[in-house]
């Protein structure tokens, strides 16, 4: 499951709702966002921003997410270094880099630290919050591609979050849109790439690199500034920018209905959509 938005407020909230929602313990790994949970009653709460900027060596930073934990994850001493090592090996590092810093590594290495870090405990949900956004293009393919190696190889469920649509298809089984803090579409991922229902949703597809090509489908502009989303507008949160708008969308929001069997999309003109497109 992904979440996109290009606009403030929503996604961490989302993300923070639906942690509490779990009643799980959650692991903030790295400032771009990696989280790992696990279905245990214990709650965790660490924001590790901090990890970066830490003297410490890589093996004892992802040791100490196993010691202290239940038994089943703790272990003894050489047992904590076994799993430590085979963390290392999964992300794909040398284990010679356990014993080097955070500052000694790249981006892309220390986002493959963030992510053994999250595997510590076996999580069975992961939660990631623009994991990709401050890397290269090269180094975001193959971060992306060893998430999903990982999903498929230990059964992971994700919430990717992300604003960029081109990096949530590679990931995503099921997609929602989100704008100013409100979920406007829901869609499995082929669905709402080929037929997205929602203005707001067309306009953020568009903007994918080469998708007029690809898609036959104009470039859409959109006119005006976002709104704050905490004085949002009235009606549809999105009429100000929408070339469909009308006095409907002032007076009445739009519910999130079923367009088709599981593909929901919050517009009254959500019929329309399927064939027009801003010019």
């Amino acid at each position: 499951m992904s979440s996109s938005e290009r606009v403030e407020a929503g996604r961490t909230s989302l993300l923070r709702y639906r942690l509490g929602f779990l009643g799980a313990w959650a692991l903030f790994v790295i400032a771009a966002g990696v989280f790992g949970v696990a279905t245990t009653a214990e709650v965790e709460n660490v924001r590790d921003a901090r990890w970066l900027s830490r003297l410490e060596r890589i093996d004892r930073m992802i040791g100490e997410r196993l010691a202290g934990k239940v038994d089943e994850l703790r272990g003894t001493a050489e047992e904590r270094d076994a799993r430590v090592a085979e963390l290392i090996d999964i992300v794909g590092l040398r284990r010679e880099h356990l014993e080097r810093y955070p500052h000694e590594f790249s981006g892309g290495q220390r986002q493959r630290i963030g992510i053994a870090r999250a595997l510590a405990t076996r999580p069975q949900f992961v939660v990631a919050d623009e994991p990709v956004s401050a890397l290269d293009l090269s180094v975001q393919s193959q971060v992306l591609n060893l998430l999903k190696d990982l999903q498929r190889d230990f059964g992971l469920t994700y919430l990717f979050i992300a604003h960029d649509l081109s990096v949530v298809e590679c990931v995503s089984d099921r997609v929602g849109v989100m704008y100013l803090g409100r979920l406007v579409e829901l869609a499995d991922a082929e669905t709402l790439y080929a037929d997205p229902r929602m203005p707001y949703t067309q306009a953020l597809l568009s903007a994918i690199p080469g998708s007029e090509q690809a898609t036959g489908r104009k470039r859409i502009i959109l006119r005006g500034d976002v709104p704050s989303a905490l004085n949002p507008p009235s009606g549809c949160p999105f009429r100000t920018r929408c070339w469909l708008a009308q006095d409907v969308c002032a007076r009445e929001r739009p519910p999130l209905r079923e367009v088709r069997a599981g593909h929901l999309a919050a517009c009254h003109f959500v019929e329309q959509t399927a064939v027009q497109r801003a010019g």
